[in-house]
């Protein structure tokens, strides 16, 4: 069932990012809704996975995965559009596949990213990278730059006839604060991307010496 929520939050995300490309304003608010969806369905795959038991070590690659498809997928859309530089997706894309590749060579010896076999045995690079803290609160930060994101650059509102003067021209008011938002939380989340995938380079030494052995 968790594996079927990973796979329905990753579709979502694909038809939200449709969407986005569309120029229409009443499919970028739908996407905005869908968005608010995936990232409800991201918190709980992991919920309905330990309330059904189901967790396990493909489990857990799988959720990681979801993730990483979800986000890259958000990144790479938002360079695109131009609503952010393409410096973010190069950054999030690198270190994903750095952080998931030692991942890997964890994974060979029984260890996994997350959970009771977590490869992260150092306290305070599993606070950073595997704890529920750190997890719920890098996830919180990218739920609030995606839907900011999103919300800051919906086209043509003007034109869109559900849309009242008084709700555009409030829309109008909040935009640039809605810009600033964007910026800060882009800059905070990209940073917390880079400070949590570290402790995974650190951690992976030992596997990668023991491979030499």
């Amino acid at each position: 069932m968790a594996n079927l929520l990973t796979i329905l939050r990753m579709l979502l995300a694909v038809v939200a990012i449709e969407f986005l490309f569309t120029g229409n304003p009443g499919l970028n608010i739908a996407a905005l809704i869908l968005t608010l969806f995936v990232i409800v369905l991201d918190g709980l795959d992991g919920v309905v996975a330990r309330m059904l038991k189901e967790e396990s070590k493909f489990g857990s690659v799988f959720d990681i995965l979801g993730d990483r498809v979800v986000e890259n997928l958000y990144w790479i859309a938002f360079a695109v559009i131009g609503t952010v530089g393409v410096w973010v997706p190069m950054v999030v894309v690198a270190r994903g596949i750095i952080t998931d590749g030692l991942r890997s060579i964890a994974l060979s010896k029984g260890y996994t990213a997350f959970g009771s076999s977590t490869m992260m045995q150092n306290k305070f690079c599993h606070f950073l990278t595997a704890s529920r803290f750190s997890r719920a609160v890098y996830g919180t930060a990218k739920a609030l730059v995606f839907l900011v994101l999103i919300a800051a650059y919906i086209p043509n509102l003007e034109y869109y006839n559900p849309v009242s003067v008084k709700s555009f021209n409030m829309y109008l008011t909040m935009k640039p604060y809605l810009i600033i938002t964007a910026d800060i939380l882009v800059y905070i989340t990209v940073a917390m991307c880079i400070v949590r995938g570290l402790p995974v380079i650190f951690e992976s030494k030992r596997f990668l010496t023991d491979d030499k052995n």
